[in-house]
């Protein structure tokens, strides 16, 4: 062999029998990146199949193929009597790496309103559904499932949804979602294929929840709130197709929509064929008494129910269900099936065994008791360090709303809590334009220990003196 040829063996070469991949693979791998890094020049000659294979002791097929697959892809030039030689390949130009942000400061407290507690999640009780999924599924399951959902998830939700939330369901009727947000896209991008473009939304609203409508078509139209809920008086002189809203416990003010407002949407969906979408997010998680039944319930035939596991268990299961009205479940369906978008199989066989069991129920009323008392802290805590600020919100859901003089000061609190790892969302962050109503913080405590919380709520407070003192003695 050339003195060219052991070089080259020597330098690139290093086959380890003991290890995987093969060895053909280790040939190749380690040529391919001689080739592309530029080690291995273009035109460079290669030992031939029979001299590289004497000398690294394997059989000539084995470099006989490697070779080939080089070949193939265009890193190696064969021809008949010649040794193998390195083609001239395109250098790959990678884009620069983006510079790495700065850090901003340690999290010390995290009171964003819409975070569970996930370190209760029941991870023993979850593990024993998935196992019961992978081995009970059958071979019809593990293949390419129904666009709406498992069948036996679409029955527990539908079951489930009838004795706990009042909500009139069937399996039929019941499409299995990643969440929310996702059921949302489905309905705002079905509703845009029809010419339906204009969403009226509780004023202020999920500030996320909106702008995924408004990228599947939707315009976003505002409707004022009182401390009865959704104004539907000023819905009903607004052009719009359809209406979003929670009214168990509307975020992010907290309030529940009243009887009669709810008769009168209702009324207003059958008189103008308009369609309600109703978020029931965190209804479960109601304190003083029994959460307010389902607004689906007294008008299926207009309302698209939404609820997920991400309050009540876990945000990463990724799990959500809509109850739609009968002539939609086709079309929402269609859509669904449109953007591949299908929730896993096994996941939903495990829900299905999970509410099955009763372990539903069962964390449900572990993390109501555990939420209340979190609470509960909450709210002395703000009595005790902002006497003088009125907090609102029924007693439920994983948040409250203390109020705050102007939407300058709420900006202003955030800016410095965040800038101390006290992280923090307003209620003018989720309003949308025109919005006239009170300024205040949602403090939530989903995931924040009890302990803590005096503390959590003292540094929040000391910030809330700091801006609003000023600004106030401007103001006089």
């Amino acid at each position: 062999m050339s003195p060219r040829q052991l070089q080259t063996r020597d330098l690139l070469v290093r086959i380890d029998r003991t290890q995987r991949p093969s060895l053909r693979r280790q040939l190749e791998d380690q040529l391919r990146d001689a080739i592309r890094s530029g080690t291995l020049a273009p035109s460079s000659e290669l030992p031939s199949t029979r001299a590289l294979a004497l000398d690294l002791g394997v059989s000539r097929g084995v470099t006989g193929r490697a070779y080939a697959q080089l070949a193939a892809e265009g890193y190696l030039e064969l021809r008949q009597g010649a040794n193998p030689t390195v083609r001239k390949i395109s250098q790959i130009d990678l884009p620069p790496a983006a510079p790495r942000r700065p850090a901003g400061p340690r999290v010390r407290y995290d009171l964003r309103p819409h975070l569970p507690d996930v370190s209760s999640f029941p991870r023993q009780a979850w593990l024993r559904s998935l196992r019961s999924a992978v081995t009970s599924a059958t071979n019809a399951e593990l293949g390419y499932v129904d666009s709406r959902g498992v069948l036996q998830l679409r029955t527990e939700i539908a079951n489930y949804l009838g004795r706990a939330r009042g909500v009139a369901a069937n399996p039929e009727r019941v499409i299995i979602t990643t969440g929310s947000a996702h059921a949302l896209s489905l309905i705002s991008s079905a509703l845009a294929r029809t010419g339906a473009r204009q969403m009226a939304w509780e004023n202020p609203s999920h500030l996320i929840l909106r702008l995924m409508t408004e990228r599947a078509g939707q315009t976003s139209v505002a409707v004022a709130l009182d401390d009865e809920g959704l104004r539907v008086d000023e819905l009903e002189r607004v052009e719009v197709d359809s209406v979003v809203v929670s009214p168990a416990h509307q975020f992010p003010t907290g309030v529940v929509l009243s009887a009669d407002r709810r008769r009168r949407l209702v009324d207003w969906a059958r008189s103008t064929r308009g369609l309600i979408v109703e978020d029931d997010y965190d209804a479960f998680f109601r304190y003083d008494r029994a959460p307010i039944g389902a607004l689906q319930g007294l008008s299926p035939d207009h309302v698209v129910y939404l609820g997920s596991a991400g309050k009540s268990l876990a945000p990463a299961l990724r799990l959500g269900w809509a109850v739609v009205p009968s002539e939609f479940v086709a079309t929402i369906t269609e859509e669904l099936a449109g953007t591949m978008l299908i929730v896993p199989a096994l996941e939903q066989l495990a829900l299905a065994d999970f509410i099955r069991r009763g372990e539903f129920d069962r964390n449900l009323s572990r993390m109501r008791a555990i939420y209340r008392r979190r609470r509960d802290a909450v709210v002395r805590a703000l009595e005790a360090w902002l006497p003088d600020l009125p907090v609102s919100g029924i007693d439920a859901g994983l948040h409250a709303v203390v109020h705050l003089p102007s939407a300058e000061v709420e900006e202003e609190v955030c800016a410095r809590a965040t800038s101390i790892g006290v992280l923090v969302q307003s209620l003018t962050q989720h309003a949308l334009a025109g919005y006239d109503g009170p300024a205040g913080l949602l403090v939530g405590y989903g995931p924040v220990a009890e302990a803590a919380i005096p503390e959590a709520i003292q540094q929040l407070a000391e910030i809330v003196d700091d801006v609003r003192h000023p600004v106030m003695a401007k103001a006089g």
